[in-house]
């Protein structure tokens, strides 16, 4: 039986990342002991890290493919050793290659899918094998399947297939007092966001929504430190975090 007095542990994947160290530190900020999951970026994991424990939170870093199902089990074993278990995943961890259609070459498509698509597959499948009651996981969508933005075509296809996921796993997981959501941001202040893209660009895409400003990684933050802690009525679900842009 979970010990309802004990901190909450999270896996929080991509925590390397604009809206995944938002997100690490944000629910740290509530008390969460944080495992940072990071691909590639092992100082900047370290960077995150080291900003929760000045903050007397609770933080370890823990590298992987996340379309790596033995990587992605050390994650979880690593989180159980240190924390004694795994209560919320929230998985920002992706990538978004950009280009038409028409363009877009077969080998760059295959690698946002298995990113995107059997990286999401792979740690949920876990956390749906290993997470304690009263859990929370929370995937990342995109608001691009709304808002129909030319060159996203892949990218948005592989969301789209999360939003899938993302239901049908709610329902799946019926009786275990786990929820199942997605947030779908929009256009966020990232570096991912603003690579490649001239500053007219930019602010067209800014305002595009009601607020006129992009989304910060703060923003985002805010929903997913919600659906990890008092959200707990909200399940089955894909929260827009887009100022309204759709």
């Amino acid at each position: 039986m979970t010990d309802s007095t004990a901190p909450r542990v999270a896996i929080v994947t991509g925590a390397s990342g604009g809206i995944g160290r938002a997100v690490a530190e944000r629910l740290a900020a509530d008390g969460v002991r944080v495992v940072a999951h990071y691909s590639g970026n092992a100082d900047a994991a370290a960077e995150v890290v080291a900003a929760i424990t000045a903050g007397e939170g609770e933080a370890i870093a823990v590298g992987g493919d996340v379309a790596d199902e033995a990587a992605m089990a050390a994650l979880f074993d690593a989180a159980e050793q240190r924390f004694g278990g795994v209560d919320v995943l929230v998985h920002t961890a992706g990538i978004m290659p950009l280009g038409p259609i028409a363009e877009l070459d077969l080998e760059t498509f295959d690698r946002i899918q298995r990113v995107n698509v059997r990286g999401t597959f792979v740690v949920d499948q876990l956390a749906a094998r290993r997470m304690r009651s009263g859990g929370a996981i929370i995937n990342f969508s995109t608001s691009v399947t709304r808002l129909q933005m030319p060159t996203y075509g892949a990218y948005a296809a592989s969301k789209g297939a999360v939003e899938a996921m993302t239901l049908i796993l709610a329902r799946e997981l019926r009786g275990r007092d786990i929820t199942v959501n997605a947030v779908a941001p929009g256009p966020t202040a990232t570096p991912l966001f603003f690579a490649g893209k001239p500053q007219e660009v930019v602010d067209r895409i800014a305002s595009l929504n009601p607020m006129e400003r992009l989304g910060t990684p703060e923003d985002i933050a805010e929903v997913a430190a919600f659906l990890a802690g008092p959200g707990r009525w909200v399940n089955g679900q894909v929260l827009y975090a887009n100022g309204g842009a759709a």
